[in-house]
């Protein structure tokens, strides 16, 4: 089964020294919204653009489709 992962968000964030505060304002998105990001579920794609727009980066940047396996397998933590 393929999940979405938002594990390349979480290093664009990292990588700016942005809190997932910084982002909420930027991009003009809700703390809800903000959690579902942080749990890997599924969101608008008018969030993804808005997040997109706000660390002027691509999709692919933010999101990336992973299996179960590598799921339940993967260790990083941003």
């Amino acid at each position: 089964m393929k999940k979405i992962s938002y594990n390349p968000l979480w290093k664009q964030l990292v990588d700016r020294g942005w809190k997932k505060q910084d982002l909420q304002h930027e991009a003009g998105i809700s703390t809800g919204t903000v959690a579902k990001l942080g749990r890997n579920e599924n969101v608008t794609t008018a969030v993804l653009v808005k997040v997109s727009v706000a660390l002027d980066c691509s999709l692919s940047d933010i999101a990336e489709i992973i299996t179960e396996l590598e799921k339940e397998t993967d260790v990083k933590t941003y």
